[in-house]
């Protein structure tokens, strides 16, 4: 019988922030390294409606068992997911006050590799050897544009329709979160993160703040970043580092 064995923790930092206008934090983060698990949540619906989507998002993910073998880990997480997405549906229901859901990214490394699993707008970045790449691709309007050629990622932010997105945890019938599988190389570090950072941060500025600079300082300016830049939603991101 063959036996996985897992890899040690890495290293990583969460941070998650209300911002300026906004009186609830609809944005909600989960870091379970034991797991290589890390997930960002970014609810929608209005107030306790959106907070209680992601929220329901995270519990789901926050109660896969915490000795799940590696090769485990992916299928119980989309698992997770489905279980997080017909709850959000059933409350919507019950709230009959119109669709409530959340965005969500999911990061999951283990033995050299990663998958990512998204819905929404949510992202995931990596940076390696001093560049930058998007690994997840915004289900929204603007995201078909990008996808078509007629904006890049950056100037989507700026767009009027940037934040109408096109799926997320609890809204339709099905949920079909995107996957995308890769390899990890030391010194790699991945981006989560919630649009609440990506609207004041463009590709090259996460990467100029990111790479070479002490993870949890990072992390700090990160947030700072989106808070100077007007802070209008929620913040929420993780660094994971290789």
């Amino acid at each position: 019988m063959i036996r996985s064995t897992r890899a040690p923790a890495l290293n990583h930092c969460a941070l998650t922030h209300t911002g300026h206008l906004r009186e609830i934090n609809e944005d909600a983060v989960l870091a379970r390294p034991e797991l290589g698990l890390w997930v960002v949540s970014d609810g929608m619906g209005g107030h306790a409606a959106g907070d209680y989507a992601s929220q329901t998002v995270i519990a789901a993910l926050e109660a896969l068992p915490g000795d799940l073998a590696p090769e485990q880990i992916p299928r119980a997480a989309r698992d997770a997911l489905h279980r997080a997405h017909a709850a959000i549906r059933a409350e919507g229901m019950r709230l009959g006050q119109g669709p409530i859901g959340a965005t969500v990214v999911l990061l999951v490394v283990a033995e050299g590799h990663f998958m990512c699993l998204w819905a929404g707008d949510s992202r995931l970045y990596r940076l390696r050897d001093g560049q930058i790449e998007m690994i997840s691709a915004d289900h929204s309007v603007v995201g078909e544009l990008v996808e078509q050629g007629h904006l890049d990622w950056d100037e989507a932010e700026h767009h009027p329709h940037s934040n109408q997105i096109t799926r997320a945890v609890g809204v339709g019938e099905t949920l079909a979160p995107d996957k995308r599988r890769g390899d990890v190389r030391p010194g790699d570090r991945f981006l989560l993160c919630s649009d609440g950072l990506t609207r004041y941060a463009s590709a090259e500025t996460l990467r100029r703040q990111v790479d070479g600079v002490a993870l949890a300082r990072a992390g700090e300016i990160l947030l700072q970043t989106a808070l100077d830049g007007g802070g209008t939603d929620n913040v929420s991101l993780i660094l994971v580092e290789a």
